[in-house]
């Protein structure tokens, strides 16, 4: 995944550095030259010096290519005019960080897909975000430590028919995990899970625990034959 993020601040840059860790390729768009040459010697990922709302220097930092572009700045006009810019650039996926709740409605004009509160935010909520959009997450808990998301199992998922119990005691499936409950459209039911009860393909899973092994439950219940 090509990732641009506009600001090399502390939030910028922690999602930056667990990116990398991730094996994506990320761009920082930074004004500070200082804050630059600390982003490339400390976390390997590509820092362009120059501002995130300029034209040209968005071209530089391969914005046309981009899967995500996250708008990071301190300053909610600059993330605005970050992601229209990366709207005219048709990034597909355009998240953006956002100290006011009032420029919500002009984020979503915008076409920014998430907005998050900087209140709220926590780096691995921000990389869980570009890594799993299909994830709804429901609550989180110690500082962003740990959450409940949802992962709907997709049609051929090769956990469709499989119990709770014979998920839990696969190998790939996270020992930190618990499945804590399942929405079930037909019959509508939500059920309390037990170990034979069976996963199936269309199945609303609620998932709890730190946002790594969310990260790789999700993943786990994603494997399609």
């Amino acid at each position: 995944m090509y990732v641009v993020i506009g600001g090399g601040g502390a939030m910028g840059r922690g999602v930056a550095g667990r990116l990398v860790e991730n094996r994506h390729d990320v761009v920082i768009v930074e004004k500070d030259r200082e804050v630059c040459e600390l982003i490339s010697t400390k976390l390997g990922a590509l820092a362009i010096h120059g501002s995130a709302t300029s034209y040209d220097t968005l071209e530089e930092a391969g914005i046309r290519k981009a899967d995500v572009a996250l708008a990071a700045m301190r300053v909610d006009a600059d993330n605005l005019a970050f992601s229209l810019l990366a709207r005219n650039f048709e990034v597909p996926r355009v998240i953006a960080r956002t100290r006011d709740a009032r420029y919500a409605s002009a984020y979503e004009m915008a076409g920014v897909a998430r907005t998050l509160n900087v209140r709220e935010l926590f780096v691995e909520q921000m990389v869980l975000e570009i890594e799993q959009p299909a994830l709804q997450q429901v609550a989180s808990f110690g500082r962003g430590k740990a959450c409940i998301v949802v992962a709907r199992i997709p049609p051929g998922a090769l956990v469709d028919g499989k119990t709770v119990g014979d998920v839990g005691q696969d190998k790939d499936f996270p020992e930190e995990c618990v499945i804590a409950g399942i929405y079930r459209a037909e019959p509508e039911q939500f059920i309390f899970p037990r170990g034979r009860i069976e996963l199936r393909a269309g199945d609303q899973v609620f998932l709890a625990a730190n946002i790594r092994s969310v990260r790789k439950a999700s993943e786990f219940l994603y494997r399609v034959k």
